[in-house]
């Protein structure tokens, strides 16, 4: 069953962002609220979607909070 964890994996995409009040703690860059959306794949096919939001840094691209 090893193959089997190179078979599935997750693909995260940011749908829609506008800017935020804050900054990153990592890189000082600023922060925006995005909608997120993460797909679990098998095969490339995708088999399951979820949709969060997530305020991420613009700069670095870190989740500095999220929202499931």
């Amino acid at each position: 069953m090893v193959c089997f964890c190179f078979l599935v994996d997750q693909t995260r995409k940011v749908r829609q962002s506008k800017p935020a009040a804050g900054i990153c703690s990592r890189c000082g860059g600023g922060a925006s609220v995005a909608d997120m959306k993460t797909a679990t794949r098998f095969c490339y096919v995708p088999f399951y979607w979820k949709n969060w939001r997530a305020i991420i840094c613009t700069f670095c691209g870190a989740i500095l909070r999220s929202y499931r």
